[in-house]
């Protein structure tokens, strides 16, 4: 079946895995950005980590949609063949 689609329908499904890991990441761990960066963005309040979790959540919604989409039209154009 993976024969029916593009190669785009995989980098969408990765970037929307690596977008929904990082939020679980971020929720788990929320201090990792200030830790990898040194900086604190938001004064150690915590709201920079929020946005940065609705921001992923809705990037791996919208990387999930796509790649539904891609998929259904690697199978319609399978199907019409």
């Amino acid at each position: 079946m993976s024969g029916m689609v593009r190669i785009r329908f995989w980098v969408e499904v990765s970037l929307a895995v690596l977008s929904a890991g990082l939020a679980v990441v971020t929720l788990l761990w929320h201090n990792w950005i200030e830790l990898l960066f040194g900086v604190e963005p938001d004064g150690g309040d915590g709201s920079f980590e929020w946005g940065i979790v609705v921001f992923l959540l809705v990037v791996a919604a919208a990387f999930s949609l796509l790649a539904r989409a891609e998929w259904r039209r690697g199978r319609a154009g399978a199907e019409s063949t």
